[in-house]
């Protein structure tokens, strides 16, 4: 399994309005333990999960409060997309919304095998030959007596 990441959404410029966060998710995967920080001035904005539906409206969920340290960081525990918004009048339809898709760790590329050295290989390959030969010398000599 890949090592735990955590991202900075937004990189530096943080978690803003006129961001392009698709943008910003191109290139990357996220897996199951990485997590997902959210820098902003506290006061400014604030972080809401919710679910497909209330990403694409820019709405508020019903139940659940908003994240407002200006230092939200949400571990990333379970697969499947998830949607995040800022709650804060306006901003979510001036592009403050983030969706992701979370893959299993167990999904991340493995490290690749290393194959066995040709020396193992032709040794192993040389000795079952040398076998043969042996077996072959000694039928010969038996052979010559019989």
């Amino acid at each position: 399994m890949a090592s735990a990441k955590q991202y900075v959404v937004g990189d530096d410029k943080g978690w803003t309005k006129d961001f392009d966060y698709t943008t910003w998710t191109a290139g990357k995967q996220f897996f199951v333990g990485d997590s997902l920080v959210f820098n902003y001035a506290q006061g400014s904005h604030n972080v809401f999960k919710v679910n497909g539906t209330d990403f694409m409206q820019c709405s508020k969920p019903l139940v659940g409060a908003p994240l407002t340290t200006g230092s939200d960081e949400i571990p990333l525990k379970t697969t499947g997309r998830k949607w995040y918004i800022c709650g804060v009048s306006g901003h979510c339809s001036s592009g403050q919304k983030l969706v992701i898709t979370v893959l299993d760790g167990s999904a991340a590329p493995a490290p690749t095998p290393t194959s066995p050295s040709t020396g193992a290989a032709s040794g192993s390959i040389i000795s079952t030959a040398g076998f043969a030969a042996a077996a072959m010398v000694v039928v010969g000599v038996l052979g010559m007596f019989m």
